[in-house]
């Protein structure tokens, strides 16, 4: 099964969700995707769907493309998550020529890039490339990727090369082989993402296996490449948790039907407080789903005109922020209502709690976002390099 075999991404999602779903203990006892998971994911083009057409990929729409991820937050949020990253990087295809990010990207079996965000890692110019050396974090599917992408401040000549008045950051594509994954990635939520450390010392890599990590061209002129990539990566994070918390409420209304309360005369779904519940976590959810449909249809019809704006940028920054803080008041809501049948390791309801206070620390999630945008909407001056 894959994207070019005429499955939709998003039907290739659902046929994907039963083998995911049922590996989530898995997953989550391991760090990492099951090596199934994994092939079956990029067999069906998951990770390639963000890459440009051109050169073999995907190039999905956006609208689509969140339905798809949901899709996989439904299954499991860590395999939704790991998606999300894997293709929104890949973007970078678009910004590279295209022999070298067939390369990367395509030439590979089932390739796969795993980045970090922070450019701290050091490459120093050598005849015909580079030699770079660092310990960077937060490398989601290290463990799975065929490359792991160096973040990297460039050395010439011992000093650092400037680039249009800032320190140079590019990135540099190491093959996962040459780099050395550190078991970091100690947490209670989100546990399968693996998103450990690695560590690259005195590693050459050639010249053209790079890319400008914030500067780099747009060579691929297409509607999905002129829409800011963290919002694309802000617009799958949400529909992870959004997924996450649609599949935590069903669990909870199947567990209220079935379950009496210690000490009490009804089953759970008899009870007011309980209905009550249900019908605010049901508003809330499918409210904050329905924004972010919205704002990512917004922006796409205006990146297919030519050019998105500032006002849809801001829009879909707080519809992605607003979408993972909602997802988490639900499965609060629905957590506390459950008991102490939910604080159970192979309860179902412990998982997704664990998860989604994982996916509220992540920096798309920041409560600064309402700050931001409101002080947009209010017409003072705001950093738009958040946006």
């Amino acid at each position: 099964m894959s994207v070019s075999d005429g499955s939709s991404p998003l039907e290739a999602a659902r046929k994907l969700a039963p083998q995911i779903r049922a590996s989530a203990d898995e997953i989550d006892a391991n760090r990492e995707l099951t090596r199934p998971v994994f092939e079956a994911l990029a067999d069906a083009g998951m990770f390639h769907l963000a890459v440009p057409r051109a050169i073999g990929g995907g190039e999905i729409d956006l609208p689509t493309y969140i339905q798809a991820i949901e899709e996989l937050g439904k299954a499991d949020a860590s395999t939704g998550w790991c998606v999300n990253q894997g293709a929104i990087y890949a973007t970078y295809a678009a910004r590279m020529p295209r022999e070298v990010a067939r390369e990367i990207f395509i030439t590979p079996p089932r390739a796969v890039v795993a980045n970090t965000p922070a450019p701290t890692a050091k490459a120093v110019v050598v005849p015909g490339g580079y030699r770079v050396t660092g310990r960077q974090g937060f490398s989601t599917g290290c463990r799975h990727a065929t490359w792991v992408a160096a973040h990297c401040q460039v050395i010439d000549k011992g000093e650092v090369r400037m680039d249009a008045g800032a320190p140079e950051a590019r990135y540099l594509f190491v093959p996962v082989g040459e780099a050395k994954i550190l078991d970091t990635w100690t947490v209670r939520g989100m546990r399968g993402t693996g998103t450990h450390h690695f560590a690259v010392d005195d590693v050459f890599v050639p010249g053209h296996r790079t890319v400008l990590s914030a500067t780099a061209p747009l060579l691929e002129d297409r509607p999905l490449y002129r829409i800011p990539r963290t919002l694309s990566f802000a617009s799958g994070d949400a529909s992870v948790a959004l997924g996450l918390a649609r599949t935590c409420l069903n669990t909870f209304m199947e567990l209220a039907g079935s379950k009496t309360p210690r000490a009490m005369a009804n089953l759970l779904r008899d009870q007011s407080m309980i209905q009550v519940n249900v019908g605010q976590c049901e508003a809330s959810l499918r409210s904050a789903r329905s924004f972010l449909v919205e704002a990512v249809g917004e922006i796409w019809a205006s990146a297919v005109a030519g050019a998105v704006t500032l006002e849809e940028r801001a829009t879909l920054r707080i519809a992605a922020t607003h979408g993972i803080r909602q997802a988490a008041q639900v499965i609060d809501t629905v957590y506390n209502a459950a008991g102490a049948t939910a604080a159970y390791e192979g309860n179902p309801l412990q998982r997704h709690f664990q998860d989604i206070h994982v996916i509220t620390q992540h920096l798309q999630s920041r409560l600064s976002h309402y700050e931001l945008v409101g002080r947009h909407w209010l017409g003072l001056k705001v950093d738009e390099g958040r946006l």
